[in-house]
Formats: structure tokens, sequence, C-alpha cells
């Protein structure tokens, strides 16, 4: 039924992409996530084309598919009247992992929904409307902007599909956007809660959030739904259980999608039996 799902985790580039590339075959990966440069920065990265290019060609090879996270200050809610200069930096960097993933053959760049805190979320809204307009004004590329749904915990935004599926809808270049469906942020915002939540997989498909989806943040969650936490946990071992995940693994949508894990490795220091456990639970 499920031809293997592609599933794996976050890997680190401290050998390049071709290395991360080459570590997430080692543990028997089909897909994998990394950083395109410092995740605690926003400083424009001249990357190595040819490393780029090898990660590319063996992830083709092998069938391997690779997703790329933008870093954490990264925040598509910022004004660009507020501060013209930090809204600058924010789109280059943006635009700058975009080139990045493209190069590694990569199906687009994880941005979260964004934050804003500084009066009407209406402008929260609108400033995020324009940040992607203007990340992907000109982009000819095949990587996508995946905007991530958040947990709560930074305030009320991106914590719906409706929110996610209308800031896609009113952006200039739509089919340059998708979406990256974290589930302990689903289960923490309430977005999803867990196991039988049928209402969650009809609004899903009513609202065409499955036709946009393109990763899965494949995360346990070590606090209970509506927590409003972001704190996760390896699947099967967090308030979302092995019985939520089976569930969800039913869904075509998902396991069409590649699964990632951003939580702590087993005890060899890989992925490997978070792996085979998901695996499992698709066949079943």
């Amino acid at each position: 039924m499920t031809d293997k799902v592609k599933v794996g985790g976050h890997i680190s580039i401290r050998s390049g992409y071709l290395g991360a590339a080459k570590a997430a075959l080692q543990m028997g990966a089909g897909a994998f996530q990394y950083f395109p440069k410092n995740p605690r920065s926003l400083a424009v990265k001249s990357f190595d084309p040819r490393d780029a290019e090898q990660c590319r060609t063996l992830c083709q090879k092998h069938g391997l598919v690779s997703i790329a996270h933008t870093p954490y200050p990264s925040n598509l809610a910022i004004s660009k009247d507020a501060d013209g200069e930090a809204y600058s930096r924010v789109v280059q960097s943006l635009r700058n992992d975009l080139e990045i993933a493209e190069a590694c053959g990569s199906i687009g760049i994880v941005v979260h929904f964004g934050t804003f805190k500084a009066g009407n979320p209406l402008q929260g809204y609108q400033n995020i409307i324009q940040c992607i307009n203007d990340v992907l004004s000109g982009w000819q590329g095949s990587a996508k902007l995946l905007i991530e749904n958040q947990a709560g915990d930074h305030g009320d935004m991106g914590m719906t599909i409706e929110e996610l599926v209308q800031i896609r809808k009113l952006c200039r270049d739509s089919e340059r956007i998708g979406f990256c469906l974290d589930t302990c942020h689903a289960f923490g915002a309430g977005m999803w809660r867990g196991e039988g939540d049928e209402s969650f997989a009809a609004k899903a498909k009513e609202l065409k959030f499955w036709d946009g989806l393109c990763a899965v943040h494949l995360n346990d969650s070590k606090y209970p739904v509506l927590s409003r936490k972001d704190r996760h946990a390896r699947v099967g071992q967090g308030h979302i259980g092995e019985a939520g995940f089976r569930w969800l693994l039913q869904i075509d949508a998902i396991r069409r999608t590649p699964l990632i894990f951003e939580s702590e490795t087993g005890e060899d220091g890989t992925y490997r039996e978070d792996m085979e456990r998901v695996r499992r639970w698709a066949e079943a």
C-alpha cells in the first residue's frame, strides 16, 4: 500500500549538503531536512555550487527527497514600514534559502507562518502576503516556499488550516507556495486533536489543504492537546501516541508526503528506530 513512505529526519550540514545526503542514505532514509545555513542568522550565505550539485545528483540517483528549513529569525509577518532594513534582511535571506534549495534539488524551504504583536492582526497577515510576494518576485525555480503551521506559543497566528490556505490564495504566486504540516504544532494548537479527529481530515480536504501539502514534520508532543506548546517528542512517545500517528498515516495525502522527524535521535544516533516504526504503522 505504501511503497515505503518517504521518511527521515533533520540532518546537519557540517559535512556539506552532499554530506547530509550521504548521512540520510546511510541510515536508510527516504527523505531528510537540513538548514541551508546558520539556523540563528539571516546573513546571506555564499555556498559551494559543486557541493549543492553533488547533493542534487545523489538524491536523484537514489530517489532521496530533501527539504530546507529556513533560519529561526525568519519572520514573514515583519513590517516593511516599521523597519525596512530588518524586512529586507528577511526577504534576502529567504531568497538565498530558495536558491540553495534549488541548487540542492530540494522540494522547497520551510518557513514558520510568522508572528505579529504590534497591533491589528490583519496588518500581520498583510505583512506576510507582502513578504512572500517580495521573496517570490521573479522566482523561476521549482523550489517552493512552504508555510508551516504554528503551535500558538508565540501568539495566535498560524494555528488554523483556514489561515494557511487563505494566505496562499491571496499571494501573487500561489503555485510557488505549499504547506508544511507540523503534527506537534497542530496538536498543540488544536488544529488536529489526534486519533479519530475526522473534522480535521474533512476540513483539510474541503479547503484543499492537502493539495498544497509538500512536507510533514512528524513530531509527537511532550504536552497535551490544546497546550499551545511547541515541544517535540519522538513519535509514539508523547501525547499524540502511536494510535494518533497510525490514524494520521491512513490519510493518503500524508502517506504520499515526505515525513520528517525533528525530535531527538535513537541511542544509535540515527532515526532508524523511528523510521521503522512509522513504516510499520503506515503499512498496517
